[in-house]
């Protein structure tokens, strides 16, 4: 029996696949995580070269261990870097990879995806290289304005994710973002994605809480 949220979550689906695809963003839905994981793995052809940012959402959704279990293709793990030169290596892999994996810190109701970066390798994978990329987004993370997006990804995803880190700076402290220049600041590359002009991008909709 559908609830009253997955009724309301499966008509801003609908809408939110429109605005995509008037953005030529193809987009689909799916209800949980569980129909999500199997909806994206379906999409990778195998032996594809595959790697992913560092998304909580993909993390907790279980994507990256359900590929390494697959065997199916060449992954490129930033996790299992030895040190930080090997791991700045992956993240140049990731321009040549055929599938880019990905969340968001916000999407907004008109079908614009926003995204805020610390070192700025996943908003340049998302921007150019792979061949394609694919957002994996939980309906949580949906705001109705490019300006509510950008404070969701602010308030709401930065001081958390400095948290995760353990990282020093002011919204770590008070949990409130200060538009710091800090020497840890993660808000220094503030990317929209409005338009896919090559279809490079897709994105999988989640009826859940996912992510920050």
């Amino acid at each position: 029996m559908n609830t009253p949220t997955d009724i309301r979550n499966a008509h801003l689906a609908e809408h939110l696949i429109k605005s995509l695809r008037r953005r030529h963003i193809e987009a689909r839905y799916c209800a949980t995580a569980r129909e999500a994981v199997d909806s994206l793995l379906e999409q990778l052809p195998a032996g594809s070269s595959i790697t992913w940012g560092g998304s909580m959402t993909l993390r907790d959704m279980g994507i990256p261990a359900a590929l390494h279990a697959s065997g199916n293709y060449e992954l490129y793990d930033r996790d299992l870097a030895a040190d930080r030169e090997e791991a700045q290596a992956i993240y140049r892999q990731a321009f040549h990879a055929d599938y880019y994996l990905s969340s968001a810190n916000a999407l907004t109701e008109d079908g614009v995806i926003v995204n805020i970066d610390g070192t700025g390798n996943r908003v340049a994978a998302i921007t150019f290289g792979p061949r394609h990329v694919i957002f994996v987004i939980g309906l949580n993370k949906v705001a109705q304005t490019v300006e509510a997006a950008l404070a969701r990804a602010r308030s709401m995803a930065a001081p958390v994710n400095t948290a995760r880190f353990n990282i020093n700076t002011p919204c770590k402290v008070d949990g409130v973002c200060h538009n710091c220049c800090s020497e840890d600041c993660i808000c220094n590359f503030v990317h929209f994605l409005r338009h896919s002009p090559q279809g490079r991008h897709s994105v999988i909709l989640v009826g859940e809480s996912l992510g920050y």
